[in-house]
């Protein structure tokens, strides 16, 4: 009996050994994941790499989706024929995206001029700049563009001017299938209640928001930082993105550092993620690294990791 149940365990193991448990595999999350190319702005701007190498290294990295920033093309804001050099930049992106089997998401139009300015002149040849910009994501095939609100500091000016330019910008990006969304980007754009003042106002079905999980300075004095503690005055981060993600056509992941554990030591990610959870949103977060004591790409991979690891809980 005893050599019986001997032969019988020792088979157990042989066929335990021979087939392991298969681990479950992880749940993909709730949401899609783009990288903001911001992330990469010192390596762009300071350290002699091409900004044509942004789809190679968002997909190295493991991204589905491209959210390009214009003031990063020198080859293009300095360019004396804009239209020209647009047209090249849509070209070399459009066949990037195609080799890296990237998705154009969307582009950050920054430095085209103030769209809310009390001046009419500025304001229409801003409006003029930001429709290059519109032209250029529809041949690329994003879903949006995001702009800024600056120019005023009345916050009834600042609304009804704001309200003129995105109605005409909403307008003619309709045709082309963009959607014009506005970022939380300091100042009275991180005012939420205004800032939905001014999407309400438009009255627009392609007018929305970009929710940025860390920008919600609305100190005068330029913009100011949640994470390194120079913002004198600023919204709460909660409230603001269960304010704007209503109207949300993106989701900004701003992060600038993390613990020993992964997790973000300024913003609480788990409640951010939450609140996209809760309001049913299924669309691209783009990952927005801007610390310095991690790396640029150690910093992109710990966000993601951390989207990650909090969808999978979610």
């Amino acid at each position: 009996m005893r050599s019986i149940i001997l032969s019988l365990i020792t088979l157990t193991l042989i066929f335990s050994c021979q087939n392991p448990k298969k681990s479950t595999p992880a749940a993909k999350p709730f949401f899609k994941l783009s990288l903001a190319q911001w992330s990469f702005n010192k390596s762009f701007r300071e350290g002699g790499v091409s900004p044509y190498e942004f789809a190679k290294r968002a997909s190295e990295l493991g991204f589905e989706g491209l959210e390009y920033v214009n003031q990063l093309y020198p080859d293009v804001m300095k360019s004396e024929d804009k239209v020209a050099a647009i047209q090249t930049f849509v070209e070399k992106n459009n066949a990037l995206a195609k080799q890296y089997n990237m998705q154009n998401v969307l582009i950050m139009i920054d430095e085209e001029g103030d769209l809310a300015s009390s001046d009419e002149n500025t304001r229409l040849e801003a409006i003029a700049n930001h429709k290059l910009w519109v032209d250029a994501a529809s041949q690329m095939g994003c879903s949006a563009v995001r702009l800024n609100l600056f120019g005023e500091k009345d916050p009834e000016k600042w609304i009804e001017n704001s309200i003129l330019s995105l109605s005409d910008l909403s307008d003619y990006a309709a045709d082309k299938n963009i959607n014009v969304i506005v970022e939380n980007h300091g100042r009275l754009s991180s005012n939420i209640p205004f800032l939905m003042r001014v999407i309400n106002g438009t009255g627009k079905a392609n007018c929305g928001t970009l929710p940025d999980f860390g920008n919600f300075c609305i100190a005068d004095e330029g913009y100011g930082s949640l994470f390194d503690g120079s913002c004198e005055k600023f919204y709460d981060p909660y409230q603001g993105v269960s304010e704007m993600i209503p109207s949300a056509f993106g989701m900004s992941a701003k992060s600038y550092d993390f613990d020993a554990e992964g997790n973000e030591t300024t913003l609480d990610y788990s409640r951010l993620i939450s609140i996209v959870k809760e309001a049913g949103y299924t669309g691209f977060v783009g990952v927005e690294y801007e610390g310095n004591r991690l790396s640029e790409e150690e910093g992109i991979i710990a966000t993601q990791s951390l989207l990650k690891k909090i969808a999978a809980k979610l």
